[in-house]
């Protein structure tokens, strides 16, 4: 069996009781086989990214063990995702549910399934916060100290980089 990867997920949703979803979320992630749940970050609040005529979000970030392949966990992500009532309809639009893997070890992956990091990390409050809540001295592969990387000015100017998100923590889950 492969040695285990510390692995971190994002989660979101703003349909449905978002807080039960992402409650019931990480409690599918804990049944994930070969996988261990560490913490999560507790929750944190957000207006949508895109189209704003839909309701705020409910985040939070979940920190892993897994021996599994990271489109295998990949996979397991999109199968709870569905079993909550995923439907993929609009870019950015309303959900009950998305998983996201944000960080899989130290590892960069490059596949048509699958990027990691996950390329939104540092436009993202409602997911560096959380990562910093978690482990607040986190590294991002290829990048470096996330700590370091948001105090930067931001590279990309596309129009999701210069977005103000304004996440707030809002406790416990």
């Amino acid at each position: 069996m492969p040695r285990p990867v510390t692995v971190f997920i994002g989660l979101g949703s703003n349909l449905a009781q978002p807080l039960l979803q992402i409650k019931a979320a990480l409690t599918a992630l804990s049944k994930i086989p070969q996988t261990t749940f560490i913490i999560d970050s507790g929750y944190y609040s957000s207006k949508p990214m895109g189209p704003q005529n839909q309701p705020d979000y409910i985040n939070a970030v979940a920190k892993l063990t897994t021996s599994l392949q990271a489109l295998s966990l990949l996979d397991q992500l999109q199968i709870i995702e569905n079993k909550q009532g995923r439907v993929r309809t609009q870019h950015w639009g309303a959900r009950t549910l998305d998983l996201d893997l944000l960080l899989y070890g130290d590892e960069m992956i490059h596949h048509p399934r699958l990027t990691v990091p996950h390329p939104g990390i540092l436009q993202r409050d409602f997911v560096f916060l959380p990562l910093l809540k978690l482990v607040p001295s986190i590294e991002i592969p290829g990048c470096g100290k996330l700590k370091t990387l948001i105090n930067q000015p931001l590279i990309n100017n596309s129009d999701e980089a210069s977005m103000n998100y304004a996440a707030t923590y809002q406790g416990n889950l």
